[in-house]
């Protein structure tokens, strides 16, 4: 029993009790940090929020943290303390955030959405690594920079002349047959162009379908989709349709 105490005390010797406070100042700051990145997501109704973040970003900093403590590894009881190496540590937590944040993206027709969420949820997962191998001043700088860029650059993007897309779907009436000249005529009164590559046509038994891209020529000048709909609306031939916002 007293053998055991002794072997259990090991554990709770100033020196391994000061790396373990170190370690959860570590770990405490990256979950701040996390969060802190996180907030935006949250904010804006995404999936991956302040939790995802701040765990990932905890778990970065943990995983590379102990790295950095090999002498107190099993209570300090390694004989020849191992010469890990924290590169591939961060190479293995790289490749893992990876698979997160394919997860995250998500394709429906002409739209990818989840893009900026996976290459945040990655740069939470660079702030906990830098966190872990002690870098506070950058893991703190990436963090604002991260945000901000999450924040502001959205606004700069709707600022800037860009050129917006809108997917669309044309259910036609049986028997019709459209004409794709008059569906480019149509859209450029309306100031879109048709993205001729992007049309899909399929026909069953209700009639054809033709799915497209129109990319507005001036996000200003152009019709709004709600606008658009009304007019497809009185399209000779449309018996019904659908339109959505195009991100790719």
């Amino acid at each position: 029993m007293r053998e055991f105490l002794s072997q259990l005390m090991v554990f709770w010797s100033p020196a391994e009790l000061s790396a373990n406070i170190t370690i959860f100042l570590n770990l405490t700051g990256a979950l701040v940090l996390g969060c802190f990145v996180g907030y935006e997501r949250s904010y804006h109704g995404r999936a991956a929020g302040m939790r995802t973040y701040g765990l990932v970003c905890m778990a970065s900093a943990a995983l590379v943290v102990l790295v950095g403590y090999p002498e107190f590894w099993f209570g300090g009881k390694v004989l020849t303390p191992s010469a890990a190496d924290p590169t591939r540590v961060m190479q293995g937590v790289v490749t893992g955030i990876g698979f997160l944040g394919a997860g995250v993206i998500m394709k429906e027709g002409f739209s990818i959405s989840g893009l900026t969420t996976a290459a945040s949820i990655w740069a939470s997962s660079a702030i906990g690594i830098l966190i872990g191998v002690g870098f506070y001043a950058a893991a703190i700088l990436l963090a604002l920079l991260s945000a901000g860029c999450m924040v502001l650059v959205y606004r700069l993007e709707m600022w800037l002349p860009t050129q917006s897309a809108i997917a669309i779907t044309l259910r036609f009436k049986k028997g019709y047959q459209p004409k794709e000249a008059a569906l480019v005529a149509m859209a450029k009164e309306r100031g879109y162009v048709l993205m001729t590559r992007t049309l899909c046509i399929s026909n069953n038994e209700h009639g054809h379908e033709w799915r497209f891209v129109a990319v507005a020529e001036n996000k200003h000048a152009a019709k709004s989709i709600s606008e658009l709909s009304l007019d497809i609306e009185k399209v000779e031939g449309v018996e019904s349709f659908q339109l959505a916002h195009a991100k790719n």
